[in-house]
């Protein structure tokens, strides 16, 4: 992969070609998504718009399809980018991301035109969802008014989620070109500062006070983040196998308590600092 990054880094035409064809073909766009990020993170925003608008423009139409997660996934990947090229932090750079998808959800930009019908779908196949939807039905919620609140709440996270993903992926090629293991020592040392948490908790008991459960639903992914790479740094100051990894990602996918148990981690870790207090242990 780096040396096809090398060859899209060749030229601006290079890079929007690619991320032009990637967007016209159904689930590569996260791959014009990273290639915009790349060209962001190392020459700037600037420098990026001919591939931002080449890889906007067939999204643009999968958009008017009823699809937004791919330009969505797109504009957010780019704007993180930006905001870690100009700041190197990625606390500060998950933190705005939150911030914006919370108010995209809000927005309603992520609820699909068959909201309803999904969830109807979705209703005849889970008696616990059907109880649900009953409940805030007698509350005198709609349940067209659930149905898009739940879906475009998913969705949101799922777009926010791809597009670190994406950023991830941009910043493995860019220290893979100009900086070899650049990234595997910039996530292993990654962790939200307490007053990057303190701002993280802010955004969450504002959204909570004001009535946007969408703003607190997001803000756990900055930490579920800040956690997974608390276990990366684990492992690597441990010289453990790589199979802890894969035991790790498997209990994380598989069993959701895991997920809160990561969060906690985050949090403890960003108070105590576990790698320094492990590192300085070793020696």
């Amino acid at each position: 992969m780096v040396s096809f990054a090398r060859w899209v880094m060749r030229g601006p035409l290079n890079a929007t070609l690619v991320a032009f064809a990637a967007g016209l073909m159904p689930w590569l766009f996260w791959l014009g998504a990273a290639i915009c990020a790349l060209v962001t993170l190392r020459r700037g925003l600037v420098a990026a718009l001919p591939v931002l608008i080449g890889a906007a423009l067939p999204l643009g139409w999968w958009w008017t399809q009823g699809d937004a997660v791919p330009l969505s996934t797109l504009l957010l990947t780019t704007l993180m980018a930006v905001i870690l090229r100009s700041r190197s932090a990625w606390g500060d750079t998950l933190i705005s991301a939150s911030v914006v998808t919370g108010v995209l959800i809000k927005l309603g930009v992520f609820v699909p035109p068959n909201a309803a019908a999904i969830m109807t779908e979705l209703r005849h196949n889970s008696a616990e969802l059907g109880n649900m939807l009953d409940h805030y039905a007698r509350q005198g919620v709609s349940v067209e008014q659930l149905s898009g609140m739940v879906m475009g709440s998913v969705i949101g996270m799922v777009v926010m989620l791809a597009s670190i993903a994406c950023l991830a992926l941009a910043r493995g090629w860019q220290a893979g070109l100009y900086n070899p293991g650049g990234l595997r020592e910039e996530f292993h040392g990654f962790r939200l500062s307490p007053a990057q948490l303190g701002l993280l908790l802010a955004v969450s008991v504002v959204g909570f006070l004001i009535g946007f459960p969408a703003l607190v639903l997001v803000t756990w992914i900055p930490l579920l983040i800040a956690g997974i790479a608390l276990m990366h740094g684990i492992i690597g100051l441990k010289g453990m196998s790589g199979l802890w990894l894969v035991g790790f990602y498997a209990l994380l996918l598989t069993a959701w308590p895991a997920i809160v148990i990561v969060i906690l981690l985050a949090l403890a870790d960003s108070v105590l600092n576990i790698r320094s207090r492990l590192a300085r242990s070793q020696h």
